[in-house]
């Protein structure tokens, strides 16, 4: 096939040969490393996962672009046809999960199903006083993101996983940082759009997480899409992938086993 014409391949790495093809969007604060712990209780013999890194990140942090969303669901697309993949699900995380529903609106005849892992909504979801200031200042600030990552969590976690997740976020480039957080916040409110799509949706929500938890899950995405359903971890905040990732790639699968080979 040939990539799509508003998009690039972007780095990607595939895991598994299985029937069933799955694109991994990651997080605002990491690559596609964000799935690393994850990635090892997947079943690699009945699916296959491409795994990617968005313009701004990983071995895409020196790739210009505009880096909203539009993009990243154009450049996720571009992957698929690279890779041949005709149809496929889409797994996003955070951030991941916004640009998922605006892949499903650009190709809704390819993408068979969503996995939400705590996602942004349609809506986005817009931080204000405070809250903006921490997460703009993130962008620049080592500090702040350990602070986003223990108040997204809980505070449920040691300085050691703290961290290694701030580490993780220095595989990004400040100007993607910045207009992500805009794209993902602030960005086109996707809701008139995808209000009542069929598409099969699984939304995964951490209990301890108070932006992206259950509660909000339940007033956007099950009320939008009639055939969603939500799975709450009750161990687990805002990143079940370093959480809960082996718990999440049982409901993962099983959930994906269930809409078939697409």
């Amino acid at each position: 096939m040939t990539a799509h014409a508003a998009g690039h391949v972007i780095p990607y790495e595939v895991q598994g040969n299985g029937p069933m093809r799955v694109l991994a969007l990651h997080h605002w604060l990491s690559d596609r490393s964000g799935f690393g712990h994850l990635r090892r209780y997947l079943d690699g013999s009945a699916f296959s996962y491409a795994f990617v890194d968005c313009r701004g990140y990983g071995e895409a942090t020196d790739t210009p672009g505009a880096y909203t969303m539009e993009e990243v669901a154009a450049d996720a697309l571009a992957v698929a046809d690279h890779l041949g993949w005709d149809t496929f699900s889409v797994v996003g995380h955070s951030m991941g999960g916004k640009a998922a529903q605006q892949l499903l609106l650009d190709a809704p005849s390819r993408v068979s199903s969503i996995v939400g892992v705590s996602p942004v909504p349609a809506s986005g979801f817009p931080l204000e006083g405070e809250m903006w200031e921490l997460f703009a200042g993130a962008v620049e600030d080592s500090g702040n993101r350990r602070t986003i990552f223990d108040v997204t969590t809980g505070g449920r976690h040691d300085d050691a996983w703290l961290e290694a997740r701030v580490r993780g976020s220095e595989r990004s480039s400040r100007a993607a940082l910045r207009s992500y957080l805009e794209s993902w916040t602030r960005g086109p409110d996707l809701r008139e759009r995808i209000e009542g799509n069929p598409a099969p949706v699984l939304v995964v929500a951490g209990e301890h997480d108070p932006a992206m938890g259950p509660d909000t899950m339940r007033s956007t995405w099950l009320r939008w899409y009639p055939n969603a359903e939500l799975e709450v971890f009750d161990d687990a905040g805002h990143f079940a992938p370093d959480e809960s990732p082996e718990d999440l790639a049982t409901v993962v699968e099983e959930f994906l086993g269930r809409q078939g080979v697409r």
